[in-house]
């Protein structure tokens, strides 16, 4: 049986409850940049003060992409954080005040999606779930030149 947008009821099934684990994942990220943003200090206070702004503007746009994604699969998803902390790989980062502790709090972050954007990438390139396919391969391209400027950042 396909579901509304044509796919596969079963396959639709299995990717919104992957897409629940990555929006549980992108919650858990925002919170963790938030608290960066309010809380870094020293030297490279105002440089990176705006850098996890940037982050988490774009991170809110995601949560809402994924919901939405979940949503047109039929699928339902996850909004109490109870459910995000149950579900996410992604834990909170707490009393990080360093730049660079931060900066390396993001970049394990951004490695935990980017596994789980190419876990969905394919489950949705075998659903032929292009809306999904397209949503991941956006994502993907984006977190990595962001992983690579990171490290870059570190070096």
């Amino acid at each position: 049986m396909k579901n509304l947008v044509g796919i596969d009821q079963k396959k639709a099934a299995a990717l919104a409850d992957k897409l629940n684990v990555l929006l549980a994942d992108y919650q858990m990220f925002y919170q963790n940049l938030r608290g960066l943003h309010w809380n870094i200090k020293g030297k490279e206070f105002f440089e990176l003060h705006v850098k996890f702004e940037e982050y988490y503007d774009e991170a809110v746009v995601k949560v809402d992409e994924i919901a939405e994604r979940i949503l047109t699969l039929e699928g339902e998803p996850l909004h109490t954080f109870s459910d995000y902390i149950a579900k996410s790989e992604i834990k909170e980062a707490k009393g990080i005040t360093n730049g660079t502790e931060g900066v390396e709090t993001i970049v394990q972050n951004f490695s935990v999606l980017i596994l789980k954007e190419r876990e969905i990438l394919s489950l949705a390139a075998d659903a032929e779930d292009e809306g999904t396919v397209s949503l991941m391969s956006d994502y993907i391209s984006e977190t990595e030149k962001t992983l690579w400027m990171l490290n870059s950042y570190l070096k």
